[in-house]
């Protein structure tokens, strides 16, 4: 929920509102909410060329993008500037649905209120061979650790589950990192597979159109975004699942947490502060953090605090911190007192992702034999 809700108020914080994916599935958001929203792209809108200058104008066609977050633990601030803070520019030029991904995270919330996602998900999984699957790292990797008798058969069909979120809303593209691509491959070779099997003639002769009955989504790859670092270790990345709270700032962190969290931040003993010494990642992690919610350039922070100290940069860096989160915590207060807002919101979201999932679904149970529903 809290997930959610920030994805509403950094929608806010630009201008108009529309829907997401990263694996997840359908907290969609409302499309006819006026306000605004992470990501990484160009403009790939796709116009149709007109037939003659006085042909009435054609309407431009966005591509699609998909994208999701899971509902388990506290936001903090790298999920924030690496994350969810660049959706705002895909919603500008892409048709956008982003969600909740409780079906995958074992929680509460709205990926499950779309049934299709789990009805395709056992479609899908009749084409799927196991060795796919078996190859997967995640669950190599879990099942060494803990043994097979440990593991659930969820972890190991987890990215059929995945390709399914994706697949349903015919995506052209989804924003990736490197912890998702071997998601994103599996889920195109599935998408492949299905179409040979059970499309093109075949499917005609079913009742269908024939074709494709998936489109095959690429990679969005980011442009190298804002990676935050660890407030007690430098070298690395600002996690949830941290066991030491002191380790990153949280989006809901009160002012003398953060003030605290930063006075108490490691550093080191060199003098002056500078960017990109790989002797010093704190130095630069601090550096970068400032730059990024203070909103200057870097050679504006090389010029402010080069000759600073540490005694004098802590504080500096606490107050744009909290400058710069305070409208979020406020914003986030008045949501939460308007739990019915909120209802709303996911409830006109699963019915528009629900229109566009029923109907791919309708056409795979069709071109797999199935009786009309």
């Amino acid at each position: 929920m809290i997930q959610f809700l920030f994805l509403q108020i950094c929608a806010e914080r630009v201008q108009s509102f529309s829907s997401s994916y990263s694996p997840i599935s359908a907290s969609i958001l409302n499309r006819n909410h006026q306000s605004s929203f992470r990501c990484f792209c160009s403009a790939v809108a796709v116009s149709q060329p007109s037939g003659s200058e006085t042909s009435s104008p054609v309407p431009t066609v966005k591509k699609r993008v998909v994208s999701g977050v899971q509902p388990t633990g506290a936001l903090h601030l790298g999920n924030y500037l690496g994350a969810i803070r660049n959706w705002i520019s895909l919603q500008d030029n892409y048709d956008t649905f982003f969600f909740i991904v409780d079906l995958h995270a074992a929680s509460v919330f709205v990926q499950s209120h779309v049934r299709a996602h789990v009805e395709l998900m056992w479609l899908l999984s009749s084409a799927t061979p196991i060795g796919w699957l078996n190859r997967m790292i995640q669950f190599k990797e879990k099942s060494r650790k803990v043994g097979d008798e440990n593991v659930g058969v969820a972890l190991l069909t987890y990215p059929v589950l995945m390709a399914a979120d994706i697949l349903l809303y015919q995506s052209d593209f989804v924003p990736v990192g490197d912890d998702q691509k071997q998601h994103l491959e599996l889920t195109r070779q599935l998408a492949e597979r299905v179409n040979n099997l059970y499309g093109g003639r075949k499917w005609k002769k079913m009742g269908g159109r024939g074709g494709s009955i998936f489109k095959i989504p690429e990679p969005l790859i980011p442009p190298a975004g804002a990676r935050v670092m660890s407030l007690t270790d430098g070298l690395s990345k600002m996690s949830k699942s941290a066991p030491s709270d002191q380790s990153r700032i949280n989006l809901l962190d009160p002012k003398d947490v953060i003030a605290n969290k930063i006075k108490r931040c490691k550093t080191d003993s060199f003098e002056g502060l500078e960017f990109d010494n790989p002797d010093r990642p704190e130095c630069n992690n601090l550096l970068s953090i400032y730059q990024l919610v203070s909103g200057k350039t870097r050679e504006e922070v090389v010029q402010e605090c080069q000759s600073m100290n540490w005694g004098a940069f802590k504080p500096l860096l606490a107050d744009a911190l909290i400058d710069h989160l305070q409208p979020i915590q406020d914003r986030y207060a008045e949501i939460m007192s308007d739990p019915g807002y909120l209802d709303r919101i996911l409830a006109d979201g699963a019915a528009r992702a629900t229109d566009i999932a029923e109907a791919t679904l309708n056409n795979v149970y069709q071109a797999m034999g199935f009786l009309r529903r």
